[in-house]
């Protein structure tokens, strides 16, 4: 299941979801006021691997890296 950011349009309210199909993010209310006004954010994850030399890279959301 995905993890999605959203933001509530009401109270600012920033906070995650699993969302287990996009049928699914209406139905989704702000954990802070109750609000269905809410935005599904945009965001991007690294994700871990490995380089051509076996060295295991760490998984990073963090727009430092």
């Amino acid at each position: 299941m995905p993890v999605y950011e959203f933001k509530c349009e009401n109270c600012g309210k920033e906070f995650e979801k699993f969302v287990i199909s996009q049928s699914k993010v209406k139905e989704i209310k702000c954990p802070d006021c109750g609000s269905k006004n809410i935005k599904k954010k945009i965001t991007a994850c690294g994700v871990k691997g490995t380089d051509s030399n076996g060295i295991s890279g760490t998984p990073s959301c963090s727009p430092f890296g």
